[in-house]
């Protein structure tokens, strides 16, 4: 039985999951031409996700290509109560709501894991943890995972480097067609989203400071850049700073950028990034936003330490007075500000990301001898999936000639 909160709420979850499907052509795609296979008939799904629209779609192409679908969410405050009820509408099992508590959350994971998967899909890495630590007896019916977060990968990475993997897990945000678009676009547009709508603040003419400048910083910044924002990037590698600074960005430390941005938003995936160190060099009015899979990202812990008293001036933001007057702002309590305080990325954009989930999966199933480590995605999965993001688009391009594949290939000259 499924555990959420709204049931009521299963109509307007319907409708949200039917506009978000109706612009990810790439999942459309694969949905037609797979329900006639039933590819994953008789088998256990579990998904640890975002329980928005769009990760609701894939839940139900999964159901309606033969899948028994369990889903939880990998953050309390993305999960969306509508879209569970509307997905316990159609036969998925839901465990999850908004703003539980962690030890709902966890308990929420085992109910999701119970039926014992044959699959799973994780966000972050806390599925496939749990598996490891408290589920260890259904570890021998996986077949294999696949994850689509930097986060989740360090960690499956460590797991295995330890030689404790229990199963493949296929490398999803490593592959083109995730990164390049959904680090990038996805997350560039959702974070600004999640943080206009929050505070109703004009960003054009502000000092915004990026944490990280991989793919998820890089499109914090580009877009920050493009509503008319200074941008400092703060970096710890330096051939990322360096590409920062040749890109036009002004690059320093954290200790240097506190004392002049008035936005801040970490992308890193690591701990304390901005700590105890920097709240007392911050302006007045400065606001924090996280975009990292965990709220660790700003120590908020410290924040509470340094304020003199807190507030709540508008949903989704905790305000900290310090004993100079000084007032700072967190966002999302410190959580992804575009799911916490937004919608996730735009739907065309978790086409991408999701149609390559669903061919992961098929992908495990078709190949039973796979090493119990992190799995680089095939290419021609990458391939197949931007194939059918242009033919969507009504995009042509060139093929190789014969004689030009012969050129490429060839060392003799």
């Amino acid at each position: 039985m499924s555990h959420i909160r709204h049931p009521e709420l299963a109509g307007e979850g319907l409708k949200k999951i039917d506009w978000a499907s109706r612009h990810m052509p790439v999942l459309q795609a694969l949905e037609k031409s797979e329900m006639g296979r039933q590819p994953f008939t008789g088998l256990k799904i579990a998904i640890c996700i975002h329980l928005e629209a769009k990760t609701a779609y894939l839940a139900r192409v999964l159901n309606r290509c033969g899948a028994t679908v369990a889903a939880t969410g990998s953050n309390p405050l993305s999960t969306q109560d509508d879209i569970a009820a509307g997905l316990d509408a159609i036969g998925v099992k839901v465990y999850a709501w908004h703003g539980a508590t962690e030890e709902d959350y966890f308990q929420h994971l085992r109910a999701a894991l119970n039926p014992a998967p044959d699959l799973v899909i994780d966000d972050g890495g806390d599925l496939i943890n749990l598996l490891h630590t408290e589920k260890r007896e259904i570890l021998p019916k996986i077949r294999g995972g696949a994850e689509e977060t930097t986060t989740g990968l360090n960690r499956l990475r460590a797991m295995a480097e330890k030689r404790v993997l229990a199963f493949p897990v296929i490398a999803v945000n490593d592959a083109r067609c995730k990164y390049l678009f959904d680090n990038r676009y996805g997350t560039g547009q959702s974070v600004w989203d999640g943080i206009m709508r929050t505070t109703n603040l004009l960003i054009s003419g502000k000092s915004v400071v990026v944490a990280g400048f991989g793919w998820c910083g890089r499109g914090v910044a580009l877009r920050a850049r493009g509503l008319g924002a200074k941008v400092i990037i703060t970096e710890v590698e330096p051939v990322r700073a360096l590409e920062a600074a040749l890109e036009g960005y002004t690059v320093m430390t954290m200790a240097e950028a506190a004392a002049v941005g008035d936005i801040f938003v970490t992308t890193t995936g690591c701990c304390r990034v901005i700590n105890e160190r920097h709240f007392p060099l911050m302006k007045d009015g400065a606001l924090l936003a996280n975009a990292g899979h965990f709220d660790v990202e700003i120590d908020k812990g410290a924040l509470g330490r340094v304020a003199a008293y807190e507030g709540k001036p508008r949903a989704n933001i905790d305000q900290f007075g310090l004993p100079d007057g000084r007032k700072i702002y967190l966002l999302a309590e410190g959580r992804l500000v575009n799911l916490a305080a937004g919608d996730g990325h735009p739907a065309e954009i978790m086409d991408l990301s999701f149609a390559l989930q669903f061919l992961s999966l098929k992908y495990l199933l078709e190949n039973r001898d796979l090493p119990r480590e992190v799995i680089k995605l095939p290419s021609e999965i990458d391939q197949q999936v931007a194939r059918l993001k242009l033919e969507a688009l009504g995009i042509n391009i060139d093929k190789l000639t014969p004689e030009q594949h012969t050129y490429l290939h060839s060392w003799e000259g």
